[in-house]
């Protein structure tokens, strides 16, 4: 029995040692792991601060395309209803899909405005025009961003033996962006 007590010691001393002198590089592995998913956390914030710029932009933008084309009711209602969809999803796949359909519905938009001279030389209408285009241009940059972010989150918590520290802690791979780009505006 003696040999026994012996050989426990003898394992939990090597396996004591083993953590002391692994737990810095685990503990460096899991600070970069957190630094990382911080950035992409930063970069989303920073896209969705953008999109609600951009849904900001929606209503005033209808109102204006309503005033010279009051007729073409089911495109605004269409863009209302997606407007008001994107307006409360709450998780990354609902928010991309109500984006997408306010993409769509706002593509179908920019047609009836491209049918009415008057509306296009509207000054308004094109300092709004302006403004989506910019916000466009953010979420997209945005977008780049996060997916950066992403990319280099997923590539250094896939490394071996950086993936086991990363399953330990909790570290699961980060979905990249894949949604399609807003409407671009066309001048």
């Amino acid at each position: 029995m003696a040999g026994g007590k012996k050989g426990c010691l003898f394992i939990f001393v090597i396996v004591g040692v083993l953590v002391l002198l692994l737990y810095p590089s685990i503990k460096r592995t899991r600070n970069q792991l957190m630094a990382l998913h911080e950035e992409i956390k930063t970069a989303w914030a920073q896209m969705e601060k953008q999109q609600q710029h951009w849904l900001d932009l929606i209503p005033n933008y209808v109102q204006t395309v309503k005033g010279c084309a009051p007729h073409e009711q089911e495109v605004f209602g269409k863009v209302t209803r997606a407007h008001a969809k994107a307006a409360v999803a709450m998780t990354m796949s609902q928010k991309i899909k109500a984006n997408n359909a306010l993409t769509a519905a706002l593509d179908q938009l920019l047609i009836v405005a491209e049918r009415y001279p008057d509306l296009k030389a509207d000054q308004q209408f094109i300092h709004l025009q302006e403004k989506v285009a910019d916000a466009e241009n953010s979420i997209a940059e945005g977008r780049m961003r996060y997916n950066e972010a992403v990319r280099e989150y997923n590539a250094y918590s896939q490394r071996f033996p950086i993936v086991i520290v990363a399953a330990i802690f909790g570290f699961t791979k980060a979905p990249l962006l894949d949604a399609p780009e807003p409407p671009q505006v066309r001048f």
